[in-house]
């Protein structure tokens, strides 16, 4: 049966804000927006040129969890921890997330990858992000 990865979801308490700040930081669309009145829990699909998704999910009386500073304070904790991305150039994306508030969590360098270089970032709600540039091999 073949599979292929659809989409990471986040858990937000700004719904609005956080919508706005994806789509500038990494120019994602809207897909689909949506609202569940019982729960309280209202939430957007954002997807990537690429193909890639992150859903952002809000519901009310959500109160703050994990907040690691960086990678490794987050692998203290069980569960998801962080959702990852490629880019051709790394510094230069590290560079405008920060420029649109992104929080510095690890600056660009070499990854444990042989081959990879990587950076962390978080955003405004302290989300765990990493940036990761894959050097050709051709």
């Amino acid at each position: 049966m073949a599979t292929r990865f659809d989409h990471v979801g986040v858990n937000v308490r700004d719904l609005p804000s956080q919508t706005a700040w994806y789509k500038a930081a990494f120019g994602l669309k809207t897909v689909f927006e949506f609202r569940l009145d019982g729960p309280g829990l209202t939430g957007v699909i954002l997807e990537h040129p690429d193909g890639w998704r992150i859903e952002l999910l809000a519901r009310l009386g959500s109160a703050p969890g994990l907040r690691a500073p960086d990678p490794l304070t987050a692998a203290l904790t069980e569960g998801y921890g962080h959702f990852a991305v490629t880019t051709p150039e790394l510094d230069p994306l590290h560079a405008a997330l920060v420029a649109l508030g992104a929080g510095e969590a690890v600056a660009p360098g070499p990854s444990p990858e042989p081959g990879v270089r990587m950076a962390w970032v978080t955003d405004p709600e302290g989300n765990l992000i990493e940036l990761i540039e894959r050097r050709s091999t051709e």
